[in-house]
């Protein structure tokens, strides 16, 4: 075992959470901050690809998605009017009776693994993050904003896009930035013919239908936007209508049909980011969206700071220094998040520009192929 028995992790996303799990199986002391004090997942649904659905097998909550939520296999690809392109194949990951993709709830899904958090026997304090840290010799002293102070052998910091963590650790490290494109998703009724996810290509949008559970499913559409502008509550509704209008497939025309103050609509400006190696500094080190946030064009952000969490575990417990630890996992890690995050980049400059369709098949291929690799 590295010389680690004590360890914080500051974030209780996805990310977070899986590492607290995971952490906790090797028999290290875990203590979780998350800032918010209900804890809670905002959005509508998530897809989940192949290498993720393999990754929540290895964390223990794979049974509990298949039951929440709805798993299938392949991809059904239409133009804007209903014409079929091609069916994409989802490869069995995460075992030979487990298909290829999913989708679910975020909600459900968090509330999944913040179960699963709490029974792994991890300490976790809401409302909570750090005031100050202290790097030493011997380990790391945080400051919390409840006044209460600890010393930890290893700080995880999994604060998201947006880390508090990367800011006080890796202060010269990039920010986001604005891709020139934005998400939005939406929930409503399921029809009956919606058996796995289908997308459908507009002139420079692209719009989605993804099952999230037996009567539920997620509409998602990916626009180009010029400049990063925040979208009031009020125009939610009337903006992903008539961003809609452009698809005539019967299926979309329905959902559109749908749309409504129950479809909790949200719509999130694509803000990608890279942070270089390494990741880790002393006795702290990031995972997830706080140093590899992704576009959603690969189903892969989730999945990727699973892996990290994975990982991270994997190496700190094959013993010695943490220095040596860190830079193992650093090796394993970062050109992995560094095709999704460019290659998923690329996928969304291809279609906002109306750019080659053989060049977006082949980086989807390529990227598929290299995700479902071993970590």
């Amino acid at each position: 075992m590295a010389s680690v028995s004590k360890v914080l992790v500051i974030g209780g996303g996805f990310s977070g959470m899986s590492a607290a799990i995971q952490l906790r199986k090797h028999g290290i002391d875990v203590d979780l901050v998350e800032i918010d004090p209900g804890w809670r997942s905002y959005g509508a649904g998530i897809t989940i690809n192949g290498a993720t659905l393999r990754a929540f097998d290895a964390i223990g909550v794979l049974p509990r998605i298949q039951l929440q939520g709805f798993c299938a296999d392949g991809v059904d690809l239409f133009t804007a009017n209903g014409h079929k392109l091609a069916e994409l194949p989802t490869p069995r990951l995460a075992g030979p009776e487990v298909p290829g993709g999913a989708g679910i709830m975020r909600p459900v899904l968090a509330r999944i693994l913040a179960e699963a958090t709490r029974a792994s026997g991890t300490r976790v304090r809401l409302g909570c993050t750090f005031e100050a840290i202290n790097d030493g010799s011997s380990g790391i002293g945080v400051q919390f904003t409840d006044s209460e102070s600890a010393t930890y052998d290893l700080l995880i910091g999994a604060d998201g896009l947006f880390s508090k963590v990367r800011a006080a650790v890796l202060p010269g490290a990039p920010k986001p930035h604005y891709s020139g494109q934005g998400v939005w998703r939406a929930v409503m009724k399921r029809p009956t013919e919606i058996q796995r996810p289908v997308m459908y290509m507009g002139a420079h949008t692209k719009a989605g239908l993804n099952p999230v559970s037996q009567d539920k499913m997620y509409l998602f559409l990916t626009e180009s936007r010029v400049t990063n502008d925040f979208v009031p509550d009020d125009q939610l509704i009337p903006e992903l209508d008539a961003l809609l209008a452009e698809f005539s497939a019967p299926v979309l025309r329905d959902a559109r049909a749908q749309l409504g103050p129950d479809s909790l609509i949200v719509y999130r400006p694509l803000e990608p980011l890279l942070v270089p190696d390494p990741w880790f500094k002393g006795h702290s080190v990031l995972i997830g969206d706080a140093v590899h946030a992704t576009t959603p064009h690969l189903a892969a952000g989730a999945g990727l700071g699973v892996e990290d969490a994975i990982v991270l575990a994997e190496e700190l417990a094959v013993g010695g220094p943490l220095a040596n630890a860190l830079e193992r996992f650093q090796r394993r890690r970062f050109a992995r998040a560094e095709m999704v995050v460019k290659n998923s980049i690329r996928l969304g400059e291809i279609e906002a520009t109306g750019g080659s369709q053989q060049e977006h098949a082949n980086i989807m291929r390529t990227s598929m192929t290299a995700l479902a690799q071993p970590i």
